[in-house]
């Protein structure tokens, strides 16, 4: 008799993933200057790898965007703890809000992909939100330790002050102005003696 064993998946080889990775990079630019409706040809072409090799690591256009859509929050959510442990509380906050809003900045680039996605689109950015918010929390935490934050402020207000100001990412002086108001922000967070 023969017993269903439980195979785990294979390690992709080191090249495959090389593959992967540059193709990642790639349409992350391709997307950028083009928009999503950029050529997979194109993105093949400029990764220096064949269209079957972009199709066997994303069968989709969509997979690909949802793909580079988690993986951009991922990096993001990294970034908290990276900068926690180089920066001052409040500056580790200052400077992941600013990636936050850069990294918002360039997902309206894919918004319009994002909804091809069905029902995994909710999906998606319900589990990257939750990423983001607990990193936020977590540097919120953080400063609010350190006696430098007002304890009555919530990672979700914060974030939600950003995307507002995400939607003028084309106004002209935009990453100027959102750093400046992410400065105003901070000095109002600030806890009075």
């Amino acid at each position: 008799m023969m017993t269903a064993e439980k195979q785990t998946p294979r390690k992709p080889r080191a090249d495959a993933e090389r593959n992967r990775l540059r193709l990642m990079a790639v349409a992350k630019q391709v997307f950028a200057d083009k928009g999503t409706s950029a050529s997979l040809d194109e993105i093949a072409r400029a990764a220096g790898v064949g269209i079957g090799t972009l199709y066997r690591h994303f069968a989709t256009r969509e997979a690909l965007i949802g793909q580079l859509y988690e993986n951009e929050g991922d990096q993001l959510a990294e970034a908290a703890n990276n900068l926690s442990q180089g920066e001052p509380p409040i500056e580790a906050l200052r400077q992941w809000l600013l990636l936050f809003a850069d990294y918002l900045a360039t997902k309206r680039i894919m918004a319009d992909v994002l909804s091809l996605l069905g029902p995994n689109a909710d999906e998606i950015c319900a589990a990257s939100a939750e990423r983001l918010i607990a990193a936020c929390g977590y540097l919120l935490d953080n400063a609010t330790a350190s006696g430098d934050i007002r304890r009555d402020v919530e990672p979700l207000d914060l974030l939600m002050a950003i995307a507002g100001g995400a939607n003028l990412g084309h106004a002209p002086q935009w990453e100027t102005g959102v750093a400046r108001v992410i400065g105003i922000m901070i000095a109002g967070l600030i806890r009075e003696p």
